[in-house]
Order: structure tokens, then sequence, then C-alpha cells
């Protein structure tokens, strides 16, 4: 039973992340708003997937095939952390860390997994949150909007944007899934 459950989550798994190679896609401009979160501390298996997005569902499918079998199993929303500038970047050179949440026992295995994977406890950090709504298949108006609305209420960016995956999409398609876009924040006091 324990092993059919994992290739199911696996395979979900998969899909979502295979459905982020629409992020090129156009769409609408939609209302954004957003709020300021405190992360609660947690840890996850992370990857480093190098590439477009339409090889990011084998990277995972890769991640999980060796994680299952050492007991690290997904405890939350899977979520990708944008290491390189889309827009400037060619596809075939953008970094992205994929981080699975999981127990706190995988700590015992910091270290161990190989040179581009790994487990790390995540501290608690500030960030600005956007819900990218289902309908929506190209994110870039919400950042187009999240970085002048950063400056405008005195926070910074301290490191790259990040997306959680909150619903899974039958298809391949980004469009269908809802998804929070994250950057982590540090306010700063505005001095005259």
């Amino acid at each position: 039973m324990r092993s059919t459950t994992c290739c199911a989550a696996v395979g979900t798994l998969a899909l979502i992340v295979a459905a982020a190679g629409a992020l090129l896609a156009a769409v609408k401009p939609q209302e954004t708003s957003f709020e300021v979160r405190k992360t609660e501390a947690r840890v996850v298996l992370y990857t480093i997937h190098r590439g477009s997005f339409d090889k990011v569902g084998a990277t995972i499918q890769d991640l999980m095939t060796m994680a299952v079998p050492k007991g690290l199993i997904p405890s939350g929303p899977i979520s990708f952390v944008y290491l390189t500038n889309m827009e400037l970047t060619p596809k075939e050179h953008w970094l992205t860390e994929i981080r699975i949440p999981v127990g706190e026992d995988a700590l015992k295995l910091a270290g161990a997994l190989g040179k581009f994977t790994d487990v790390m406890k995540l501290a608690p950090i500030d960030v600005v949150v956007a819900t990218k709504p289902e309908g929506m298949a190209d994110p870039g108006p919400v950042y187009h909007k999240l970085y002048p609305w950063l400056s405008e209420n005195g926070y910074v960016p301290i490191e790259g944007p990040r997306e959680q995956f909150l619903t899974n999409a039958e298809s391949n398609d980004y469009s269908k899934m809802k998804t929070e876009i994250m950057i982590p924040v540090m306010k700063v006091s505005r001095t005259k």
C-alpha cells in the first residue's frame, strides 16, 4: 500500500511541475493583490533543475525515485525557487531549485544525497505573496506589478522569487494551476 501511495505522489508531483512549461503563453492582465507573510520553519528535499520547464517533470520523477526508498515522503506542496532571470537567460540555461517539504527526520540524510540534491532546514522569513489564479498562463504581469509594489511599500527583495503550487492539474497545463508567487523580503526604513 505504501509504495502505491508513493507512486501516486510521484505521479502527481510530476504532473504539477511539468505544467510549468506553459509559462510563456499569453494571458489577459488580471487584478493582483499582495500580502506580507512570515513562512514557517520547515525541512525540504531539494534538487537543481537546469533547462526549460518542459523537462522538469523528469527531474522531479528522478528526485522522488531516489527519495521514496530512503523514507523521504512529501509532506506539503512542491515549490520552485527561480535562480536565474528567465527574461535575460536562454531557457536551456535556466536554473530552478525544486523543493519538496519532508519530515524533520530527513535531516539525518543531509550531505549524503548527491552533488545537487540535499536536505536542508529553512528558517522562517518574510515573503510578499501574490496568488496566480487558475486560468493565468503567464505570471509575468504579476511580477511586473510585484516589484514596484515592493519599492512603494518599503521592502527590498533578499532572495530570488519562488512559486508554491497549491492545486494539481490533470493535464500539463500551468494555466490550470493555482500558485503562490513569493518574494523573500526585508523591510527598509526610510530616513530623511
